[in-house]
């Protein structure tokens, strides 16, 4: 009801029979009851809250316009789940959580090519799909005021959990309905679809487990915490002022409960290969933040064969010698040697700069200078003899503009096509990693942090991009260039897509997803792999550790109040970790075991003492050739590399030795004049 001024005599529990117009206000249906037409009628028990239901074939907001202005409740047959937990919502300014009806939202770009009519739609029925749970006075930091109990151990929320037993007014304002709450909730309010898990899922007959990870601008440059500094740095007061080179905390308790989480989720994780993202750019020795945390990581593990090593480029790849490109972040790669090791050096793959100007539609002019992220390319053994490379890259963000959104003047809103800022330069970058990743043979997972969700521009030259039938075409950014040397002046088409496989969509489907934002699901995290090793594949899992828990169990306490953290590996990070498990064969070496007779008489060759009683005699001036899948040899155990006792019987009777020899691809034995040799 709208008064216009704040009506007197009027106070809450009272009846008032009103008399105005309907009318909508913003899209708020209110009564005008500015004439102040209205009569107290008398008083009345609390009125009782009625029961949300989403009725088939409508959607969210259709039923929610029946309900607004009433007190309602939300039950389990409401259906309405959490798409965005508790967090800053940007339109209110003001922290609040949003449900939606049966499932929660996911970004159109992961499911959807972008630009299509598929994902329009699906922007659009998110948009009618959101419900924002409010409070009336606006919450203090740390504080979910209808939710009491929230702890980080056994009072959380998570993205999926189905909301019950919460009561409020529905409200509409600022472009969506709110229901502002009137009473409190418990743990068991919130009913679980998939709760928290202490490990990933173990898949059965994995050996090798690859996994990509964002550690949250894991930093260790403050003075309180005395790592170097990095590359960004002037000096120790840049590293620890607010807004200077660090861009952790600079807390030391902050960062000890920083470094517990994400320690605790890679002991949990237990991979044996593990591309970093967000891990400060402050060198590759013992003071470093990579060292740092290796050295914490092997500190959980009691047997040194479980112990991880960090890879480094030669020094001539470095910046100064000592750097992993020029950004105050970087990416890296840790590793058991004791399961896998080192093919070679480890290449840097340099990323495209962005230097061009342009004028925006407003006819401004602005020169556009953008960097990326140097990605990290290093091949290991596998099983002592198979070859598996692993690229580990972190694209630009979508938060800052590049010259494509400056000249269609979309520089500070979000694209048209949905795919967020710097997408062309994305682009660029998944273009520069295929070619780079051409010239490698055996098995390659590329992994990382693209900042492009599934079925985005840059993700799709990555997999399965058909140039020729693409409706809309997929371009790079303009004048940009790699150390120096120019890429391209101009937008220029890519063509084909380097055909690797979005393993995470091979293994789990539509159910993918690494990151929220807004309240929609999705994977900007991937781990692409080409077709062998696809083969190798037994089990993918994005562990939901971080992208479904609340931001306000981070460790970062400024906008948390008292709130009592937890050394878990929840909310360890803004995304979840992506595991690949694999299962390699132990290869089996081929080889030849020849047994010549030279000589005029018939004799029975024998290996480690033993006949071939399926082929005994050796005629003369004949020849006999064993491989690995001999029957014989199989039976008696003997395989590549063994060593073994080699002899000829000269008519069945006279043993004859030919001496000892390890088994591979030419071992020979000759029989001639009464001796035996082998060469």
């Amino acid at each position: 009801m709208f008064t216009g001024t704040a009506p007197t005599g009027i106070e809450s529990g009272m009846q008032v029979c009103v008399a105005g117009t309907v009318k909508e206000f913003f899209n708020l249906t209110e009564l005008d009851a500015s004439d102040k037409m209205w009569e107290v009628q008398g008083t009345v028990d609390e009125l009782p809250a009625t029961d949300i239901e989403v009725a088939e074939n409508e959607t969210l907001d259709d039923a929610l316009e029946r309900y607004e202005g009433m007190k309602v409740r939300l039950t389990q047959d409401s259906e309405l789940v959490v798409t965005r937990n508790f967090g800053f919502d940007f339109d209110a300014f003001r922290n609040n959580m949003v449900l939606s009806h049966q499932a929660p939202n996911f970004k159109p770009t992961q499911l959807y090519i972008a630009g299509s009519e598929d994902a329009a739609t699906l922007a659009a029925a998110n948009d009618a799909n959101q419900l924002f749970i409010e409070t009336d006075q606006k919450a203090p930091d740390g504080v979910v005021p209808y939710f009491p109990g929230l702890d980080a151990e056994q009072g959380y929320i998570r993205i999926g959990d189905t909301v019950t037993n919460l009561e409020g007014v529905l409200g509409y304002s600022f472009s969506d309905y709110r229901l502002v709450v009137t009473n409190e909730v418990v743990a068991s309010d919130f009913v679980r679809d998939s709760d928290r898990t202490a490990a990933p899922e173990a898949f059965a007959d994995t050996n090798i487990k690859v996994a990509s990870f964002n550690v949250l601008n894991y930093f260790t440059s403050a003075s309180t915490i005395g790592g170097d500094l990095n590359v960004t740095c002037d000096d120790q007061a840049d590293a620890d002022a607010s807004r200077g080179c660090n861009r952790g905390t600079k807390d030391a308790a902050e960062f000890a409960l920083q470094q517990a989480k994400i320690v605790n989720a890679l002991t949990a994780m237990d991979a044996d290969i593990v591309g970093l993202m967000e891990i400060e750019n402050n060198g590759f020795g013992g003071n470093g933040a990579l060292s740092n945390l290796v050295t914490e990581l092997n500190a959980q593990f009691p047997d040194e064969a479980d112990h991880y090593a960090y890879v480094v480029p030669v020094e001539g790849d470095l910046t100064e010698g000592a750097y992993l490109g020029s950004d105050a972040i970087q990416v890296a790669l840790i590793y058991r040697p004791a399961v896998v090791s080192l093919v070679g050096d480890a290449a840097v793959v340099r990323m495209p700069e962005q230097h061009i100007s342009g004028e925006n539609p407003d006819g401004e002019t602005r020169q556009l200078d953008k960097f990326q992220r140097d990605s990290l390319l290093q091949s290991f053994w596998v099983m002592g003899d198979q070859k598996l490379s692993v690229a580990v890259s972190h694209f630009k963000s979508k938060g800052s503009g590049c010259y494509e959104d400056w000249i269609a003047g979309e520089f500070e809103d979000d694209p048209a096509d949905l795919q967020g800022r710097c997408n062309a330069f994305r682009v660029s970058a998944a273009e520069t990693l295929g070619k780079a990743l051409e010239t490698l043979d055996g098995d390659i997972i590329a992994l990382g942090d693209f900042n492009a969700y599934g079925q985005e521009d840059p993700m799709r030259v990555m997999t399965d991009y058909d140039a020729a039938s693409a409706e809309r075409k997929i371009v790079t950014a303009a004048g940009t260039s790699i150390a120096g040397v120019t890429l391209d002046d101009t937008a220029r088409e890519v063509g084909d897509g380097f055909g690797y496989i979005n393993l995470a969509d091979y293994a789990l489907g539509d159910d993918a997803f690494s990151y929220t934002f807004d309240g929609e699901l999705g994977s900007l995290d991937h781990a692409v792999g080409n077709t062998s090793v696809v083969d190798k594949v037994v089990g993918v899992e994005d562990w939901h550790i971080n992208s479904v828990e609340s931001t306000l169990f981070q460790y970062s306490g400024r906008f948390t109040g008292d709130l009592v953290k937890s050394t878990n590996p929840y909310s360890s990070s803004d995304h979840d970790p992506v595991i690949v498990s694999l299962k390699y064969e132990e290869q089996v070496q081929s080889f030849k075991l020849r047994f010549k007779n030279k000589s005029f008489f018939w004799v029975q060759p024998a290996v480690n003492g033993e006949i071939d009683s399926n082929r005994p005699w050796l005629r003369w001036k004949s020849n006999r050739k064993y491989t690995e899948n001999s029957a014989y040899l199989q039976d008696l155990g003997v395989g590549y590399g063994d060593s073994v006792s080699l002899s000829v019987r000269l008519w069945g009777i006279f043993d004859i030795p030919c001496g000892t020899a390890e088994i591979d691809d030419k071992t020979v034995a000759v029989f001639k004049g009464f001796r035996c040799k082998i060469k």
